[in-house]
């Protein structure tokens, strides 16, 4: 499934570290960052996650709000926060129903052989809760700071 721009962000809630829990409904009225990665602790999801955390005041000024999305379980979520001092949550989706949702969960091929994960993308939902902008297949170079002017633009 590809999303539509302007069309509504689909639905979801999942739980977060810290013991908490993210839904859509609760972030209405906020700009929202979701950012799918396959992989806690893992050297392009490190380094994207490190970035949006350099950037995490100036997300916060935008009125935007950060969160990260992969199938890791909370325990690795917690571990991966931790470690790096990640202040924004990340989210768990071990059921993968949200990366369905969203489009990106997908089938990836690597050395010939055929896997399912997450293909790593971006999803900007405005502060009405409709998709404002896309960014398939990342690649995280600048990604974050690209990611930041468009939600100062919302």
């Amino acid at each position: 499934m590809s999303l539509t721009l302007g069309s509504p962000a689909p639905a979801f809630s999942l739980p977060s570290t810290g013991g908490g829990e993210i839904s859509l409904d609760t972030l209405k009225g906020r700009t929202v960052v979701l950012y799918f990665y396959p992989k806690d602790d893992t050297s392009g999801c490190t380094l994207e996650a490190k970035d949006f955390q350099a950037l995490g005041a100036e997300f916060a000024a935008a009125g935007a709000v950060v969160i990260g999305v992969s199938p890791d379980s909370l325990k690795s979520h917690d571990k991966f926060r931790a470690k790096y001092g990640l202040a924004f949550d990340l989210a768990s989706d071990e059921a993968k129903t949200m990366l369905e949702a969203y489009g990106v969960w997908v089938q990836k091929s690597m050395w010939g052989r055929k896997y399912m994960g997450v293909e790593r993308t971006t999803v900007l939902i405005d502060r009405d809760g409709k998709v404002a902008r896309v960014w398939n297949k990342v690649k995280v170079d600048a990604h974050a700071r690209e990611v930041l002017e468009a939600a100062r633009g919302l």
